[in-house]
């Protein structure tokens, strides 16, 4: 199984297009150590021709572009890209729906209530079936239990989403009642070698049948991006919290450092990584303190094998 990270970066990537915080300010400048990055997505195949999109990011054509394998012109018109599958149906992670528009039918795996989303608050697939037509493959989670599943294109692959606790997106008709499947991990078995990636790019808090799935996971790809829990706030951006975001932050009690360092994936990777994040400065003690920590940071065209 082999795993691509097209975007590691958080929404409005990094340097973000607006900001001028120590981070972006320095990558612009080049006065900074670090590596820009795009929004968060990753594709997934079994035999380096058919591959699971993972998250559509609003960054989806720049990251086709500098991933050869997505392209494999088979044909006059061909991709890579066989199936879409969404964790959730934030704004960052489904834009880019609408840039495979020229292509053939999506098929589309995302939960109920994400599908939903797409369908109301945020109509993409009403708006793709003018264009290309999505065929929606429902995830089936609940509260507490698992979704397993396969992509035919991706052979030998076992896929199994998990339910997390967290938020649907600020235009959800359901925003302020959470419903089980508005945000998801997912769970990757190679039933050839034996071997399983955990992939959460937004995890706010981990109940304890997530923390099962990641016990079980050789990889880790987990949410990163926060350093800490008021950051937002300290640099005054926003007067939300992380943890009112949906986000685990890395450092404090209980943070994202701890949970990872109780268990046992022989590989480690942050993902989703704000703009504002002291870790994207390689020569942070921040940064530092995770390289210390065996835990490593996703960047774009880090390549998996598992």
């Amino acid at each position: 199984m082999k795993i691509i990270v097209l975007g590691s970066a958080a929404g409005g990537g990094y340097p973000q297009w607006n900001c001028n915080c120590r981070n972006c300010a320095g990558l612009r400048r080049g006065t900074l150590r670090s590596s820009p990055r795009t929004q968060s997505s990753i594709a997934i195949s079994a035999n380096g021709s058919d591959w699971l999109l993972v998250n559509a990011s609003p960054d989806i054509l720049t990251q086709i572009r500098a991933t050869p394998a997505l392209q494999p012109a088979r044909a006059a018109r061909d991709s890579g890209i066989a199936a879409v599958l969404l964790m959730d149906a934030q704004v960052d992670h489904v834009t880019g729906l609408m840039m495979l528009r020229e292509g053939r039918r999506i098929p589309l795996y995302c939960s109920a209530p994400v599908w939903q989303d797409l369908q109301g608050g945020f109509p993409l697939a009403k708006v793709l079936a003018h264009y290309c037509g999505v065929d929606w493959r429902e995830l089936a989670v609940a509260d507490g239990e698992r979704c397993s599943f396969a992509v035919p294109q991706l052979e030998g692959i076992r896929f199994t989403a998990v339910a997390l606790d967290s938020k649907a997106p600020p235009y959800s008709p359901h925003r302020g009642q959470p419903e089980a499947g508005d945000n998801i991990g997912l769970l990757v078995h190679d039933q050839i070698t034996g071997k399983k990636l955990f992939y959460a790019p937004g995890l706010g808090a981990i109940a304890p049948h997530t923390a099962a799935a990641m016990r079980e996971a050789d990889c880790l790809l987990v949410d990163g991006t926060f350093w800490s829990e008021d950051e937002m706030i300290a640099l005054g951006f926003s007067g939300k919290p992380a943890a009112a975001m949906g986000h685990l932050p890395q450092s404090g009690p209980g943070g994202m450092m701890d949970v990872l360092d109780g268990l046992p994936a022989s590989r480690k990777i942050l993902v989703h990584i704000n703009n504002t994040n002291p870790i994207l400065d390689e020569d942070s003690p921040q940064h530092a303190a995770l390289r210390g920590r065996g835990i490593e940071l996703a960047h774009d065209g880090m390549e998996i094998l598992l």
